[in-house]
């Protein structure tokens, strides 16, 4: 990884994204990129100078698009609309957040679509470089252009709101004063620059992209570690059986889950007798697969987004013309989203059922609730209960939002498709099912240490090993009945940090 980001407007990656809002990695603009956009701020100003009617440019915006603005009120005209436009609420985007969406936005700036003054431009780097976050409200947009949310960047460009620098939260003008920077000077067209497009919506959805892919690959090596508790078939791993349906997903998940069980003696030694175990444990590669296609489709047309286009107008410099249009349609990667979050329902539920049949004997030939001593303890009871109720909250999560919207502004905006909901509910399904897998791995831990203790030790996967090793490292074994609320919760830590992914990727980069 370079030390800079070059920006060009058309190879943003989802990947670059995190390690800017994440890792704080500065950027730069590439020279074409600085071309287009001087071009098209010129061609504004000749349009002005003809008194051709541009929307938002010398005419009004939404349903005001009847109105006259003349050249001299312009930069009343864009200040007013920054703050008319400015009716977000909370809860408030954390400094990642912040950072991808003010990425996201220069990055489709850079297309040189939308005729901003080149100093509008630079200061979403100077603000991503110099660290200063304006305060962005999360709710209140409608995903048609994330206008009402993006209205608050506007502000503090301008001077006025808040935004946070160096771990304080300030009146916009003072953090702008402690960075070196200066409010802007709005001209013709600015305000709509800064305010219409689906940075919100965009930016944040690209951190939860991120997120799911890790967690997925996290989830196929607690699913491995899980069939080495059951002493599960694994049959349904011979790469012959992916083949003849070679789902991209599917291959993919078989694959981590074959890596993650590199070494091991289940090979050799599984349950004879499991001809066909639960549906749980043996589609899981299929339903991490279907996950792992949703997740591709979804990155797809982000990054489309993220590297196209959606101001409305559209500057068009080499036709010499701007054009109205409606390409701050988010629709196609928000179905993404909508089918992305059904698929994590899937693994949920997976995830589920394999934690209720690792805790049944009959399945298991362990323990009930694989508990050390029947007589004394009581074991995992109760965490099917807690694992169980996440799952009931992720399939109504998972209920599609971006149908849902009214006819806007004079009954001109009727249509919308909730973007930044969308978006949102998903990172709550991410979460949610992050703590499922954390009950999972506990129970798989469990079953692993309970086989070993009435069989001798058997030899786990490189993989499954590494992340046995690295949870229990922190959580001991279940020996006696204590507080399981502590032990879920040092596992969802190791997840959401990466800290178990890490262990196996580590494990995994020594076998090659």
């Amino acid at each position: 990884m370079s030390d800079i980001l070059r920006l060009d407007g058309s190879s943003l990656s989802i990947a670059d994204v995190y390690e800017v809002a994440y890792g704080g990695r500065k950027i730069e603009i590439a020279a074409p990129a600085w071309e287009r956009v001087n071009a098209a701020r010129r061609l504004i100003f000749e349009l002005a100078d003809r008194d051709v009617p541009v929307y938002g440019l010398n005419r009004g915006v939404g349903w005001n698009k009847d109105k006259t603005i003349e050249a001299v009120f312009f930069e009343r005209f864009n200040r007013n609309l920054i703050r008319s436009h400015s009716a977000g609420i909370g809860p408030y985007a954390s400094e990642p957040e912040v950072r991808a969406v003010l990425l996201a936005r220069l990055n489709t700036l850079l297309v040189g679509c939308s005729g901003a003054d080149p100093s509008i431009v630079l200061r979403y780097a100077e603000c991503l470089n110099r660290r200063v976050h304006p305060v962005l409200p999360l709710r209140g947009s409608v995903g048609a252009a994330d206008i009402t949310t993006l209205s608050h960047i506007g502000l503090a460009f301008i001077g006025e709101g808040e935004a946070d620098y160096e771990g304080r939260r300030l009146p916009a003008l003072e953090a702008l004063s402690a960075a070196g920077l200066t409010p802007l000077t709005l001209g013709p067209r600015d305000g709509l620059a800064i305010v219409s497009s689906n940075a919100h919506a965009a930016g944040t959805g690209a951190l939860v992209l991120h997120e799911i892919g890790e967690l997925l690959e996290l989830a196929d090596i607690v699913y491995a570690l899980s069939l080495e508790g059951l002493s599960g078939n694994v049959s349904p791993l011979e790469e012959g059986v992916h083949r003849v349906r070679p789902y991209p997903g599917q291959l993919r998940s078989v694959a981590g889950v074959r890596s993650a069980l590199q070494d091991s003696d289940i090979w050799q030694h599984y349950n004879p007798e499991s001809l066909q175990d639960p549906l749980s444990f043996r589609d899981a590669c299929h339903i991490h697969g279907a996950a792992y296609d949703a997740l591709g489709y979804t990155a797809e047309q982000l990054e489309i987004q993220l590297n196209g286009s959606d101001d409305n107008p559209c500057v068009l410099v080499d036709e010499g013309r701007i054009i109205s249009c409606a390409n701050f349609e988010a629709v196609s990667w928000t179905l993404g989203f909508e089918m992305l979050g059904s698929a994590l329902h899937h693994v949920s539920r997976a995830a589920c059922y394999r934690i209720i049949k690792l805790g049944t004997p009959s399945f298991t030939g362990l323990s009930r609730f694989l508990t050390p001593n029947e007589d004394s303890s009581i074991g995992y009871c109760t965490a099917q209960k807690t694992a169980t109720s996440l799952d009931a909250e992720i399939r109504h999560l998972s209920n599609p939002a971006s149908a849902d919207y009214f006819a806007l502004a004079g009954e001109i905006e009727d249509h919308a498709a909730n973007s930044p909901f969308v978006v949102a509910k998903t990172r709550e399904i991410l979460d949610r099912l992050r703590w499922i897998i954390s009950i999972e791995v506990l129970h798989a831990a469990q079953a692993v240490d309970l086989r070993n203790a009435a069989s001798g030790n058997s030899v786990l996967g490189r993989g499954t090993r590494a992340i046995h090793a690295a949870l229990r490292e922190q959580v001991s074994f279940l020996a006696e009945d204590r507080n399981i609320s502590k032990d879920i919760e040092t596992a969802y830590v190791m997840i959401k940090n990466g800290e178990m992914l890490e262990a196996a990727r580590e494990a995994f980069a020594t076998s090659i």
